[in-house]
C-alpha cells in the first residue's frame, strides 16, 4: 500500500484533477490519497487558502462577506462544472462554510483554523466524487473518521500518539480513500490546523499509521535539487538522500518538503519519494534511512537570509558553571528562540532570526547580559545569511571544509562564522546577506561542477 499526497499546484484545476486521477489509476497500490486545497493556476492567481483567509478577515471585521464567499465557491464550482460533477456538492460546501462561520464567528482563532481547513476538506470531497464518476470505488474520509487526533492549539496542531493505532484501521477499508490534508481534530472536538507544510504532515502521519510501503509526495518539480534553482540555474538533481540530510536541508531553507513533515515517517522507517504530478514517469527523489555517499559526500546546499548574531566574550568563561544557561535564560525571558550557538573557551555566539531582535529588545538584553553576567565584551552583527553544506558523507571525507573555504576565498566572500553540528551532517557558514548568492554559487561550483577529488578516511 502506498500513500500519495498531492500539493496545491497538483489539484488547482479540473485539468489537474484529471492528471491526478490518471496517476492514481496507474498504480493500484495507491490506496490512500491526501490532497491540499487548490493552489495557483497561474502566477497571478490566488490560492484557495488565501481566499479563505480573506473570508475569515471579512467575518472577523464584521463586514458582509458575500463577495469573499462567492470567490471561494466560484473556484470550486469551476472545478466541479468542468468535471461534470453534481452541483449539490457546491451547495454542500456552501452550507458547510456557513455552519463553520456560525459556530466560530466569536472566536477568531478557531474560525481561521476551521475556514482554512475547509480548503482541503472540500477539495477531498470533490476528488472522491470525481474518482467515482470514472468508475473507481473512492471514499472521502474526514480526519475525524480517519482518527487524526491532535493537540488543541489553533494553527499549531501536533498529532497525538493514539492516532497511529486508529489510522491503521484504514488498511481494512475498501476502495481508494481520499483524506484532506492540513488539519485534524482535537479531543475537544475542534478543527485544528498543522503549521506550515500541513498537508505534507498529514500525508506523513497517515503513511506511518497505515504502515505504507512508500509515501509519495507529488509536487510540481521532477525531483529535489541540490541547490535553489533561482540562485543556480539548472542545478543537479538529487536522486537519493537520507532523512537526516533532508531534515537539515528543510530547516535551512529548502521549501520542497518541510522538516516537521518527516518525523512520522522517520520513526516508522518509511521511504518518501518526491515526484512531479506533471511528469509522473520521472524517478523523483527518494528520502531513505541510508544511502551510498561514496560518490557524493555532499548532497545539497541550503541557505537563508535574515539572521543576526550576539557575540559575548568573557575571560575564563569555560570555567564559569552555568554561564551558557544564564545567557539563554535572558533570551528566553524575551521569548527569543535561537538557531545556533557556536562557542570557544572565552566566547559564545547566539544566532537568531533578526525579526525577533528589535532595538528595544536589543537594549534590554544587552543591559541584562552586562549586569548579570559581567562580560568583557558584547557585539551584535545584523544582516547575516546562513549557508549550509549538507551531506552524511562529510564525516568520513577529508577536505570538504577546505573546498568550501577555498571557494569563498576565490569568490571574495568573507566568512563571518563557521559552525559544524555534532552529527557532522552539515557545516554552517555565516556571511553577509549581500554575499549570499555569490557564496551559494561558489559552493555549488566546487561540490557539484568540479571533479570531487578528495579522499576517504576509510580508504587509508
Amino acid at each position: 500500500m502506498k500513500v500519495a499526497k498531492f500539493g496545491g499546484s497538483s489539484v488547482a484545476s479540473a485539468e489537474k484533477f484529471q492528471q491526478v486521477a490518471k496517476i492514481i489509476g496507474a498504480d493500484p497500490k495507491r490506496k490512500i490519497i491526501v490532497v491540499s486545497a487548490p493552489g495557483k493556476r497561474f502566477n497571478e492567481d490566488t490560492k484557495m487558502t488565501d481566499l479563505l483567509i480573506q473570508l475569515t478577515d471579512a467575518v472577523v471585521s464584521g463586514r458582509t462577506y458575500e463577495k469573499e464567499m462567492k470567490l471561494v465557491l466560484n473556484r470550486y464550482e469551476e472545478i466541479a462544472s468542468q468535471l461534470s460533477l453534481k452541483h449539490t456538492l457546491i451547495e454542500q460546501i456552501e452550507s458547510s462554510l456557513h455552519s463553520l462561520i456560525q459556530e466560530y464567528q466569536h472566536d477568531s482563532l478557531r474560525l481561521a483554523d476551521a475556514l482554512k481547513a475547509s480548503g482541503e476538506d472540500s477539495n477531498a470531497k470533490l476528488m472522491a466524487a470525481y474518482l467515482n464518476t470514472l468508475g473507481k470505488e473512492a471514499h472521502y474520509v474526514s480526519p475525524k473518521d480517519a482518527g487524526i487526533l491532535v493537540t488543541d492549539q489553533p494553527g499549531m496542531a501536533r498529532v497525538l500518539p493514539e492516532s497511529y493505532a486508529l489510522l491503521e484501521t484504514l488498511r481494512e477499508r475498501s476502495g481508494i480513500l481520499v483524506v484532506p490534508g492540513f488539519f485534524g481534530y482535537s479531543k475537544q472536538g475542534n478543527i485544528v490546523t498543522f503549521p506550515r507544510g500541513g498537508s505534507d504532515i498529514t500525508g506523513s502521519i497517515v503513511a506511518a499509521g497505515v504502515q505504507a510501503e512508500l509515501y509519495e509526495n507529488f509536487t510540481d518539480v521532477d525531483s529535489i535539487y541540490c541547490v535553489n534553482p533561482t540562485i543556480v540555474p539548472n542545478p543537479k538533481e538529487i536522486k537519493d538522500l537520507t532523512y537526516r540530510e533532508m531534515r537539515e536541508l528543510a530547516y535551512s531553507g529548502f521549501s520542497v518538503f518541510h522538516d516537521e513533515a518527516l518525523q512520522p515517517v522517520v520513526k516508522a522507517g518509511i521511504a518518501v519519494c518526491v515526484k512531479n504530478t506533471n511528469n509522473p514517469a520521472a524517478r523523483g527523489t527518494y528520502i531513505v534511512s541510508e544511502r551510498d555517499y561514496n560518490d557524493m559526500p555532499v548532497v545539497g546546499i541550503a541557505s537563508d537570509k535574515g539572521f543576526c548574531n550576539i557575540h559575548v566574550s568573557k575571560y575564563l568563561m569555560n570555567r564559569e558553571v552555568g554561564f551558557g544557561r544564564k545567557l539563554l535564560e535572558i533570551l528566553e525571558d524575551e521569548h527569543i528562540s535561537y538557531e545556533h550557538t557556536p562557542s570557544g573557551i572565552d566566547n559564545i555566539s547566539v544566532i537568531m532570526r533578526e525579526n525577533q531582535w528589535t532595538k528595544e529588545v536589543e537594549e534590554r538584553v544587552i543591559a541584562r547580559i552586562q549586569a548579570e553576567l559581567e562580560v568583557d565584551d558584547i557585539t551584535v552583527e545584523r544582516d547575516l545569511a546562513l549557508v549550509m553544506v549538507v551531506g552524511e558523507g562529510m564525516n568520513s571525507t577529508v577536505g570538504v571544509a577546505a573546498k568550501a573555504t577555498n571557494a569563498f576565498a576565490r569568490a571574495g566572500v568573507n566568512i563571518e562564522m563557521i559552525n559544524q553540528g555534532s552529527s557532522e551532517v552539515s557545516m554552517m557558514f555565516g556571511v553577509k546577506s549581500a554575499s549570499h548568492d555569490k557564496a551559494v554559487r561558489a559552493l555549488y561550483e566546487v561540490y557539484f561542477n568540479e571533479i570531487f577529488s578528495i579522499s576517504y578516511s576509510n580508504l587509508h
